[in-house]
């Protein structure tokens, strides 16, 4: 049987739509993101118009919505087929690819890369070998962001009463990986109460 590290892919595909209406329900009264203040700071590290890549999409709301608003270009890759129709249906401009990031080869570099709430559903070893994946997608001076667990462990929590795997790394070998990798952490914080307590990953990479 997979494990529920394997399953991931295929709970979100099934809940797509129960999970794009629970993203859009976490969205402040003024419209804005939970994540505003995070996101905020991810953008002041890129130039205007920056290309942005998104590691796990979902729906495209409130995240690429919010880039896209701020005039970014916005390329966004997600594994569910479903999540990513209607990001096309929602954001036709911006470019839209059904992708696991675990393979991800897109050929191109971009101005930032953001996965939040998406590379933690990954099993260690499938983190690990993300960082030189972002760093093949990351030009020159790229930030990078995502969320991750606070310590190094498993955690299983529930989503439509199936097990939903989440995958931590200790800070120490995350902070080694991203040097490695050639990105200088420009931010940390963990169990942010400011965006639904997530530890938060902010980098910048320094090709």
């Amino acid at each position: 049987m997979n494990s529920p590290a394997d399953r991931v892919l295929a709970l979100y595909e099934a809940h797509a739509l129960d999970w794009d209406t629970d993203r859009r329900a976490g969205i402040r009264s003024d419209g804005s993101p939970a994540e505003k203040e995070w996101l905020d700071h991810f953008a002041s590290l890129l130039p205007p118009g920056a290309s942005i890549l998104d590691v796990g999409c979902g729906a495209g709301v409130p995240i690429a919505r919010y880039f896209l608003e701020q005039g970014f270009e916005m390329t966004g890759i997600d594994a569910s087929p479903t999540m990513i129709e209607l990001c096309r249906s929602r954001f036709p401009r911006a470019s839209w690819s059904i992708a696991d990031m675990r393979r991800l080869e897109l050929g191109r570099t971009f101005h930032g890369l953001i996965a939040w709430d998406s590379f933690f559903h990954l099993d260690h070893d499938f983190q690990r070998r993300m960082f030189p994946i972002f760093a093949r997608h990351a030009a020159p001076n790229a930030a990078l962001m995502l969320t991750s667990g606070i310590s190094h462990g498993v955690a299983i929590g529930a989503f439509h009463d199936a097990p939903l795997y989440h995958g931590s790394l200790a800070p120490d070998e995350y902070r080694s990986l991203l040097s490695t990798s050639g990105f200088i952490v420009r931010a940390h914080i963990q169990a942010d109460p400011r965006c639904g307590r997530r530890t938060v990953w902010l980098a910048q990479h320094d090709g």
